[in-house]
C-alpha cells in the first residue's frame, strides 16, 4: 500500500475550500451575466423607445436647382450665339443676340415722332395765344358795331336814316357777336387740348407722354435683342439655337426652339417626398443630413425650409377618385423642401441627382406618452 504523507493530506484539506469558492463564483457569475444581459436589453429598449420617432429618413429625394429656357419676347434672325454647351455663365452674361436693325429703325422713328409731338404742343400753345388776340380784336369790332347800331337806332326814331342803313347796322352787330362767340369757343377747345393749362410743360402733355411711351417700348424691344442670363448657371440645350435661325417670340419658349437652357448653380435644394405618417414631428428649421448617391462618401448638411401644404396627388392632372367601391387606402407623400448648406470644397451638385435624407426632429418620448 502506498504511503500518504502529511503534506498531501494537508494540501487536500486546504484545496477543498478553494474549489468550492470557485464553483460558487461560477454560479454567481452566470447569475450576474444573466441579470446584466436582461438589464442591458431593457436599458437599450428604453433608449430606443425614448428616441423613437426622432429621426425621419427617405430615399425618395432629388436635387433641384433653378432652371429656365431663356428666350426673348421679340422676333428676328439670330445673329450670334455667345455660349457653348456646358459653359458656366454669370448673371448678366450674353447668351445670344438677334438682328437689331429693324428695332433700331423703330426706335429712331419713335424718337422722331416724339420730337414732332413736342413741336406740335408748342405750336398749340402759340396758337392759343393767337386766338386770345383774335378774341380781343373781335371784341373791339363788336364794341364799334354796338356804337354804330346805337347811333342808327337813335336816328331811326326821327326817321333821319334809311331802314336799310338801320338793318345793316343791326345785322353787322349780330354777325360780329356770333363770330366773337365762335372765337371764344375755339379758344376753349384749344385750351382743353392743352390740358386746361395754357403754359403746360410739354413733357407733361398726354400726347408727349404717349410718344415717350412709344420710345420706351422701342428701346425695350431693342434692348431685348441681346438676351442675357437672368442668374448664374450652366448653359445647356444650346444646339437648339443657331445663327441665321428666325426666332418666333410667341413660340420660342414653348417649343424650346429659339431658347437656351440655363441650370442655376446658386442655392440648389432638395425636394424630399416623405410619407405622411413620418411628418408627425417634422417642422421647418430641423437639421438634415444628406447623402447623394453619386458621392456616397460625402455628407451634406441642410435645414428643412418648408413643408408643402398638399400632397403630390393634389396637383396631379388626373387625381385619384376615392369614392368608388374598390377604394384602397394608400399612404400619401408630402413634399418637403430642404435647403442645402454646401461647402466650397464639396463636389458639385446637379439637378436631378438622387439623395438620401435623414431629418433630426429633436423629438423624444417620455413616460407621459404611455398614459
Amino acid at each position: 500500500m502506498a504511503e500518504v504523507s502529511f503534506e498531501d493530506v494537508q494540501g487536500t484539506v486546504a484545496g477543498a475550500p478553494v474549489a468550492r469558492a470557485a464553483q460558487a463564483w461560477r454560479r454567481h457569475r452566470r447569475t450576474i451575466l444573466m441579470v446584466g444581459g436582461v438589464l442591458a436589453v431593457v436599458l437599450g429598449s428604453a433608449v430606443a423607445w425614448a428616441s423613437g420617432g426622432r429621426y425621419v429618413s427617405t430615399d425618395d429625394a432629388y436635387v433641384h436647382a433653378a432652371k429656365l429656357m431663356v428666350s426673348t419676347d421679340v422676333s428676328g434672325l439670330v445673329t450670334r450665339v455667345a455660349v457653348s454647351e456646358g459653359q458656366a455663365v454669370k448673371a448678366g452674361d450674353v447668351l445670344f443676340e438677334i438682328d437689331k436693325r429693324q428695332y433700331e429703325i423703330a426706335l429712331a422713328n419713335a424718337k422722331a415722332n416724339l420730337a414732332e409731338t413736342a413741336l406740335s404742343i408748342e405750336a398749340m400753345k402759340f396758337d392759343y395765344q393767337r386766338m386770345l388776340r383774335d378774341i380781343a380784336a373781335q371784341e373791339a369790332t363788336v364794341a364799334n358795331d354796338e356804337a354804330t347800331f346805337a347811333r342808327q337806332a337813335a336816328l331811326a326814331k326821327d326817321n333821319n336814316v334809311s331802314k336799310a342803313a338801320y338793318d345793316q347796322a343791326r345785322f353787322t352787330l349780330e354777325s360780329d357777336r356770333q363770330k366773337l362767340e365762335s372765337l371764344r369757343h375755339q379758344a376753349e377747345v384749344q385750351r382743353a387740348k392743352l390740358g386746361g393749362d395754357a403754359d403746360i410743360d410739354v413733357t407733361r402733355h398726354p400726347q408727349y407722354l404717349q410718344a415717350q411711351a412709344a420710345v420706351d417700348e422701342a428701346q425695350r424691344q431693342l434692348d431685348h435683342t441681346v438676351v442675357r442670363a437672368p442668374f448664374a448657371g450652366i448653359a445647356t440645350q444650346v444646339s437648339s439655337l443657331q445663327p441665321g435661325q428666325f426666332l418666333v417670340a410667341q413660340t420660342a419658349s414653348l417649343t424650346n426652339q429659339g431658347a437656351v437652357g440655363l441650370i442655376g448653380t446658386d442655392a440648389p435644394w432638395i425636394d424630399a417626398n416623405l410619407k405622411e405618417t413620418d411628418l408627425t414631428h417634422v417642422k421647418p428649421g430641423d437639421p438634415v443630413d444628406i447623402t447623394i448617391d453619386t458621392y456616397p462618401d460625402q455628407v451634406w448638411h441642410g435645414t428643412v425650409e418648408s413643408i408643402a401644404p398638399a400632397s403630390g396627388a393634389e396637383f396631379a392632372i388626373l387625381p385619384a377618385q376615392n369614392a368608388s367601391g374598390n377604394w384602397v387606402k394608400v399612404v400619401q407623400r408630402i413634399p418637403v423642401r430642404i435647403r442645402i448648406d454646401a461647402k466650397p470644397d464639396q463636389p458639385p451638385l446637379r439637378a436631378g441627382m438622387s439623395a438620401l435624407v435623414e431629418i433630426d426632429t429633436g423629438h423624444s418620448r417620455s413616460l407621459s406618452d404611455l398614459f
